[in-house]
């Protein structure tokens, strides 16, 4: 199979900057005491819409209809700890969601339904991953606040080799 045939696992993504992605994972570490497997820093991001498996036709049309997706930059402030127990994820998000955020996930979710999109059925849930395979938090730990300033999306490719999975931003859309 050539490179242009093969199959990419792909998701659209808010991508902190460089000084965003240290001070979150910064705070990571902080809690990393008593948690489980720790994302590395380089993974941290907030899933827009999860595509999976997309073949060279499928992702042009998702670059295509990401182009078309307009949204005024705005600022995340990463603060509140959560637990979802039944994925065993530990992860921070914000205490509340910008409007401009869930216009953007609605927009994705209307403009991508042409190149096969289906919505994930739970309502959005926004959040960066910190831990896998955590332990059951009774109490959210303390987060220093982190602010995100937001000013693009992307289209991301999820690969898995020997050493685990990394992320590789294909497209930034402004």
């Amino acid at each position: 199979m050539t490179e242009s045939q093969r199959s990419q696992r792909l998701f659209f993504a808010l991508w902190p900057d460089a000084q965003t992605r240290a001070r979150i994972a910064k705070q990571a570490r902080v809690l990393a005491r008593r948690q489980g497997r720790p994302v590395a820093a380089e993974n941290l991001h907030i899933t827009l819409a999860f595509i999976g498996a997309s073949g060279p036709e499928q992702r042009s049309c998702l670059e295509a209809q990401g182009t078309q997706v307009r949204v005024e930059p705005f600022c995340l402030e990463l603060s509140r700890v959560g637990y979802f127990p039944r994925a065993r994820v530990l992860w921070v998000g914000p205490q509340t969601t910008p409007e401009s955020l869930l216009g953007l996930v609605v927009r994705l979710n209307r403009v991508l339904a042409p190149c096969g999109y289906r919505p994930e059925p739970r309502p959005f849930a926004v959040h960066v991953t910190l831990f896998r395979k955590a332990n059951p938090v009774r109490e959210a730990p303390a987060f220093e606040p982190v602010p995100w300033p937001v000013r693009d999306f992307c289209l991301v490719e999820s690969v898995s080799d020997r050493n685990g999975v990394h992320y590789q931003v294909l497209r930034r859309f402004r």
